[in-house]
């Protein structure tokens, strides 16, 4: 099976594409074609069709990555048939007729509560001063504080957003746990790669492990872009 060297990096709530560029620069280095989707994450469809017009452009296969919101973004959109593999990274995975909302629903006991404040206007808010802990506990405290300042808001409609068709049960997947999610419990994200089928990975990390670690994630991501066929 040849390499893919397509990559597309789709970002979750409350943060744009740029915190992709840790693992842009050490994909690029190794030869992949990468682009990242600037979802405007007002609704999961308005996010799935920014993706789709990354795809559209592209000249052949692509491993189509989410962290995330970003999962549930990649779960629709990687029906697109330029899309070859997917790749979860601390990600929802939602199945037909799940949205990230009910996913959240019902935490199980003694799980972390992500500090989102109530909606304004129809968007939602991470409490900046709990944004570091909750979000990017290993990410150096100047970064993080940035990354809290510089919300991007989060669209109720996005987070209802219901998938369709799960791409995963077409395409084959990989799933990379962080042990230290205090967004997405580590026992979900295990559950959700499980169901998903997917190939699991864990390592040390907040939720914000492909800025903190972004040498594993595009380690990850580059497994996937060899395929099954490669792995032993």
């Amino acid at each position: 099976m040849t390499t893919i060297r397509n990559v597309v990096l789709v970002h979750g709530g409350f943060v744009d594409g740029s915190g992709w560029q840790g693992v842009y620069d050490h994909l690029s280095a190794d030869g992949y074609q990468v682009a990242v989707v600037q979802n405007p994450t007002l609704s999961l469809a308005g996010d799935v069709a920014a993706t789709r017009q990354i795809l559209d452009a592209l000249d052949g296969p692509a491993v189509l990555v989410g962290h995330s919101y970003g999962g549930a973004v990649i779960t629709e959109a990687g029906n697109h048939p330029n899309v070859a593999a997917l790749a979860y990274i601390t990600a929802f995975a939602p199945d037909k007729g799940e949205s990230v909302s009910t996913l959240i629903a019902d935490p199980p006991p003694g799980a972390p509560v992500p500090p989102i404040l109530p909606p304004r206007d129809g968007f939602l808010f991470l409490d900046r001063e709990r944004f570091a802990a909750s979000f990017a506990a290993d990410v150096p405290g100047q970064e993080a504080a940035f990354m809290a300042d510089s919300q991007v808001p989060w669209g109720v409609d996005a987070l209802d957003g219901t998938v369709t068709q799960p791409a995963w049960q077409t395409r084959p997947s990989w799933y990379l746990v962080a042990t230290d999610d205090h967004m997405i419990p580590p026992a979900a994200q295990r559950a959700m790669a499980q169901r998903a089928g997917a190939t699991v990975s864990e390592t040390p990390g907040s939720h914000a492990v492909y800025v903190s670690r972004p040498a594993v994630v595009a380690a990850v991501i580059a497994q996937a872009a060899q395929g099954p066929d490669e792995q032993s």
